[in-house]
């Protein structure tokens, strides 16, 4: 009996998450729904000012919001401080969507419209539903994460093909390789999925290609 009451209060607790997850989807999507064309711009948490990385991403998010984009971030350091910073100064929509984490992850105060959340997945899918592009700086798991997630769901058809543009020939360089050798190469994915990855370098010629693929 004793271990009956352990699985149901267990089923009890697991039940209130549910309306805790319900809760910060509804608030993604009221927060949201009306933010506009977007892109949204990952890259490392750890990054200081003075990385050449931090310059690159607040140029990208400034002329990201000059050819009429917002820009959403996961709202912490790093590069995504750098991309909020480059879209408010612009006087753009800055999104800042924080995850909240025992170390590293505070918001910054450049996003004028921020959110939290408990969940990753949640997050995620917001990512996903109200951006109309990707682009991914050097970062760690976290953006390799999420840079894998959009691709499969671009591959599988879960969403609409949207550009995702790895920033960084000399950083990405070896994983394109790597894939094109072994996933490409062993026949693990197909040669048209390789055009879901764009790999750039210079700001100008990424908002060249987001105005060219993106209609507004």
């Amino acid at each position: 009996m004793e271990h009956q009451y352990l699985i149901d209060d267990f089923s009890i607790k697991e039940s209130w998450r549910l309306f805790r997850i319900m809760g910060e989807f509804v608030d993604g999507v009221e927060a949201l729904h009306n933010v506009g064309p977007a892109v949204s711009i990952f890259g490392s948490a750890r990054m200081k000012e003075d990385d050449p990385n931090y310059g690159l991403a607040f140029e990208i998010a400034r002329r990201c919001v000059e050819k009429g984009f917002g820009v959403i971030t996961g709202g912490g350091g790093g590069v995504m401080e750098a991309a909020n910073k480059g879209a408010a100064e612009a006087g753009g929509k800055s999104v800042g969507l924080n995850i909240k984490l025992p170390f590293e992850q505070k918001p910054n105060p450049y996003a004028n419209v921020q959110l939290e959340f408990k969940y990753f997945f949640i997050r995620k899918v917001m990512f996903v539903k109200y951006a109309l592009a990707y682009i991914v700086l050097p970062g760690g798991f976290g953006t390799l994460d999420e840079l894998f997630e959009a691709v499969t769901l671009i591959q599988t058809h879960r969403i609409r093909p949207f550009p995702v543009i790895l920033v960084g020939r000399e950083h990405w360089g070896g994983l394109v390789a790597w894939i094109k050798k072994n996933l490409l190469g062993g026949g693990r994915i197909s040669p048209q999925d390789m055009d879901i990855i764009h790999v750039m370098d210079d700001p100008e010629e990424i908002v060249t290609m987001l105005s060219q693929r993106i209609i507004l």
